[in-house]
């Protein structure tokens, strides 16, 4: 009988038993709707072992990167190693250097992570000596970086962001959770055009996936749209601008709501001039991230323009301290 190591303990599977079915007759308590493999909300995360093919059908390739199955689908043959998955690992981490990018961003580098791994574009879970926590995502790529970084926009009365803009010194322990997220690049279509496009510092994920694609030789086209209400609100402009004239394949459009009008600084509403530059989205993979109002809107637009539903990825950012496990 093959056994199943789910977070620490050992459970023997009956023949033909899903992991799903064991942990319920052994009493775990695992989120679950359909059984059938339609509703993903019984997706765990294997650490050892080889689950059937069948266990991933339907899957996002992002979450198959992380070795995430189907609960109710997975009847192994032989021993599992599995957990719930990374979310709730906590980290610690030194402050390498805080740095503002423009007058409501700072970049903030850590190092000694302890082993922390990830995926550019995936967020983390900053914890606050207050025990305030607050997600934001991941702008730095591992085999490129000795530091992971993170874009912090400055909030009237945000406890993590003021700390982070004001009080944060370099040499500072400090504790996160994580990595969370499916709004990263997979390798294996490297033909395939990209369209990555965000607001704020929705640029931090996608900064992160542009070079992590780039890095992995994909040679489709990628356009990457960062928007903000004025041009104060941009930033990396010239590091994106040395990218687009090193890589061919990469076109950077900043974009602004409020004019006037700057070279190469189109002025427009992101979503109409993503649009307009690039009509027709079939075959395209795309990328989201920024305000959930936004995100929502161009998840529908992009889907209309020829995008597959499932080459469509979001991380909406909550500009409220109320949304905890939605990255910033």
């Amino acid at each position: 009988m093959p056994r199943l190591n789910f977070e620490g303990r050992d459970y023997a599977l009956e023949t033909g038993e899903s992991v799903l079915e064991c942990l319920e007759r052994h009493g775990v308590a695992l989120t679950s709707s359909c059984r059938s493999g339609v509703c993903h909300s019984c997706l765990i995360r294997v650490l050892e072992g080889a689950p059937p093919p069948a266990a991933q059908k339907g899957v996002k390739e992002t979450l198959r990167a992380q070795g995430y199955y189907l609960a109710c689908c997975c009847r192994p043959d032989a021993d599992l190693k599995a957990e719930r998955g990374a979310a709730q690992q906590r980290y610690r981490a030194i402050i390498e250097s805080v740095h503002p990018l423009n007058a409501t961003v700072a970049r903030l580098r850590l190092t000694e992570t302890n082993g922390f791994t990830y995926f550019p574009g995936q967020f983390l879970n900053l914890v606050h000596a207050s025990g305030q926590v607050r997600s934001y995502s991941i702008a730095s790529v591992p085999r490129e970086d000795a530091w992971l970084e993170l874009h912090v926009g400055l909030l009237p009365g945000g406890c993590i962001s003021t700390w982070v803009h004001h009080e944060a010194a370099a040499g500072e322990s400090v504790e996160f959770l994580g990595p969370q997220g499916n709004c990263f690049y997979v390798p294996g279509r490297s033909e395939q055009p990209l369209l990555l496009l965000g607001t704020g510092t929705g640029l931090a994920p996608l900064y992160g996936i542009l070079r992590d694609a780039l890095g992995q030789g994909h040679t489709g086209p990628i356009h990457l749209f960062h928007g903000s209400v004025r041009r104060d609100g941009l930033y990396l402009v010239e590091a994106l601008r040395a990218l687009e004239a090193e890589w061919p394949q990469f076109h950077y459009h900043p974009c602004v709501l409020e004019g006037p009008a700057e070279e190469d600084i189109a002025v427009g509403a992101i979503d109409q001039l993503a649009l307009e530059r690039v009509p027709s989205l079939k075959g395209f993979r795309v990328f989201l991230c920024g305000h959930p109002d936004l995100v929502r809107q161009m998840q529908r637009k992009t889907f209309l323009a020829g995008a597959s539903l499932s080459d469509i990825y979001a991380d909406a950012f909550l500009p409220a301290a109320a949304a905890a496990s939605t990255p910033s």
